[in-house]
């Protein structure tokens, strides 16, 4: 039965908060993770059934929407823009995706309901009642300053004058750490205690960081660290919450998977004379509109764009050929996973489930373009995991670095090149397939385990949606399982 206002407002809004915990997965819920493991006992834990690609932007977009990514468009981290022949990821603006979001039916059931969305992804302009979200300035003379975007605009000088301003460079690359997830946790409890909003989004990306580097092993050392930190602040922001009188959701968007090496899909393409580059300065650069074919890696799933229909064995050939694609989907294929979108490639390569994709196209490593020993997540026309890492082979390079910061802090250019570009088997971990294991997947966590599915039924992330409504509007007595939950089975 749909949710509509004549099964609502039985008891009145009950205030709701969402943790989005990146990359948590039942397997690491334990130890420690104290906070986390004693909601799920006093509650409710279940596998999220995660779409394809099980990527940040793309699951977002569904656990918002309810729709799949060939419905909602936000088909991987980023895609290629046909019109401008160019490839653009990480972008911001929340018309990019369609379908009503659920800040959007929460107001059609309840005209007072409002919304807080900390820094879950597609942001600017989405008509949450309360927002922010990583937007650095970049002033005329190279700088990069760290810095948010918020809505209401006043909200950007509360939080800075409140915490300082965001840690921008602790939120991605080789300094990544804890930081950023605890400005962004303040943030969070700042605005539930003092906007009071019926709904409240956070997005912890900490283990992000440490199980792409290192692996998904509870056991090592540094990630049972970062599973305390990243515990600690849901245990702050879940206490936050039960002060206020809110219910408390935590979910994931993907399970992260030990992999060995990466798969270079460009080099295949570019073997098979369909990849077009130019040269500017003695360097390579990826000439997408030119391209007979290219691939936009974005983690264990490539968007391969194909010009010409005509090309399309042969672009099929040459990826089905390489070590460490399991499959290459056609139209047939991505409408069964729930891809068929314009934006999608013709064809779209997954990779084998302990490998991942990178975006290089190059042969010779001095002809590499200058931002690939870089962190430049938007020039980049893939993800880059290296970018977490700093070039062990290089002499002194954190001491290079920090002249480096110093030199642009000074208002001088300098180019960050300490990310390495050989090596690629440094990244231990990965995502974007559907995982084997449901407990090598995400999961949601709920405090009210009477609106939970029944055990052993996992919730869709298209049903994601309505299971938050349903903390939002329903007593937990009145149970429902239409969240788009299903039985478990391997796969699911």
């Amino acid at each position: 039965m749909p949710l509509d206002a004549s099964t609502t407002g039985r008891g009145g809004m009950h205030r709701t908060v969402v943790l989005l915990v990146v990359g948590l997965t039942p397997k690491l819920v334990g130890e420690h993770t104290p906070h986390l493991a004693a909601l799920a006992k006093a509650g409710a834990m279940r596998p999220l059934r995660t779409v394809l690609p099980a990527v940040t932007c793309t699951v977002q977009s569904s656990l918002l929407t309810g729709l799949t990514p060939g419905e909602h468009g936000a088909v991987a981290n980023g895609w290629y823009f046909r019109d401008q022949a160019e490839v653009h990821l990480w972008r911001q603006s929340n018309r990019l995706v369609a379908g009503e979001k659920i800040w959007e039916a929460g107001r059609r059931l309840d005209p007072g309901f409002t919304c807080a969305k900390m820094f879950w992804w597609y942001n600017m302009y989405s008509g949450a009642d309360f927002s922010a979200t990583p937007r650095p300035i970049y002033p005329a003379d190279g700088r990069k300053i760290p810095d948010h975007y918020a809505e209401p605009p006043e909200l950007h000088d509360e939080l800075d004058g409140m915490l300082g301003a965001f840690p921008l460079f602790r939120f991605w690359g080789p300094a990544a750490d804890i930081s950023s997830s605890r400005w962004i946790a303040q943030a969070t409890e700042h605005v539930l205690r003092t906007k009071h909003t019926t709904l409240t989004l956070s997005y912890l990306p900490h283990l992000d960081y440490g199980l792409q580097k290192w692996g998904p092993d509870p056991a090592d050392p540094r990630i049972a660290k970062d599973l305390r930190e990243v515990d600690a602040l849901c245990g702050g922001l879940i206490d936050a919450a039960r002060e206020q009188g809110c219910r408390v959701v935590v979910v994931s968007e993907y399970g992260i998977v030990p992999v060995r090496e990466a798969v270079h899909v460009n080099r295949a393409l570019r073997s098979a004379g369909l990849l077009r580059m130019r040269m500017e300065m003695g360097r390579e650069l990826l000439d997408a509109g030119a391209s007979r074919a290219f691939a936009l890696a974005d983690h264990q799933l490539a968007h391969v764009y194909v010009r010409d229909t005509a090309d399309l064995p042969a672009a099929r050939r040459a990826l089905e050929s390489l070590d460490g694609v399991a499959s290459v989907l056609d139209e047939d294929g991505k409408r069964a996973h729930g891809l068929d979108h314009p934006r999608s490639g013709e064809l779209v390569a997954l990779s084998a489930p302990d490998r991942w994709f990178s975006y290089y196209w190059w042969e010779d490593d001095a002809r590499a373009p200058d931002y690939a020993r870089t962190v430049d997540i938007h020039r980049k026309p893939g993800y880059d995991p290296m970018e977490l890492f700093i070039d062990p082979k290089l002499p002194a390079a954190k001491l290079r670095l920090a002249v480096k910061l110093l030199s642009r802090k000074l208002g001088q250019r300098a180019l960050l090149d300490v990310i390495p570009i050989r090596g690629t088997s440094l990244v231990k971990g990965s995502h974007g397939l559907i995982t084997d294991d449901p407990m090598d997947g995400p999961l949601v966590i709920s405090d009210t385990p009477e609106l939970m599915p029944e055990e052993g039924v996992a919730v869709a992330a298209t049903g994601f949606k309505g299971l938050v409504l349903d903390h939002v509007f329903r007593d937990g007595a009145d149970r429902r399982s239409s969240a788009g939950t299903r039985r478990l089975s391997r796969g699911s």
